[in-house]
């Protein structure tokens, strides 16, 4: 299946999530939930001059929230924070490179909602 090394890359940041922790004294902070899936997530950020730093999460969840919000830190980390702003539901969307229905969708783009509330920006 074409979706099998996907899926494989998904479960790998599940298992081994990239930026996860915290950051002391964030310039940006967030957290958000999804009720549904019982997906919890913060994440911290770090701006030095006009672009992001430092990026990190904490939280639990299922594998897709959690994965997720792993490849969106990698993917926001050296962004500038207007830049980073402009990331949206699609962006995730091609990071994963999975179908998604409506439920695992929300958990997918929980930490794009979270950052985008810590950053100011909702789309």
């Amino acid at each position: 299946m074409a979706y099998d090394i996907y899926q494989e890359e998904i479960l790998e940041h599940y298992k081994n999530p990239h930026n996860k922790g915290s950051i002391e004294h964030p310039d940006l902070f967030g957290h958000g939930n999804n009720p549904v899936c019982g997906d919890d997530i913060s994440i911290y950020v770090k701006i030095s001059d006009g672009k992001i730093s430092a990026v990190s999460f904490d939280g639990r969840g299922c594998a897709i929230s959690q994965a997720s919000v792993s490849m969106l830190t990698d993917k926001l980390k050296g962004m500038s924070l207007e830049e980073a702003r402009k990331m949206d539901i699609d962006g995730v969307k091609e990071m994963l490179h999975i179908p998604l229905s409506a439920v695992r969708l929300k958990c997918a783009t929980l930490g794009l909602k979270v950052f985008q509330e810590a950053a100011g920006e909702t789309r």
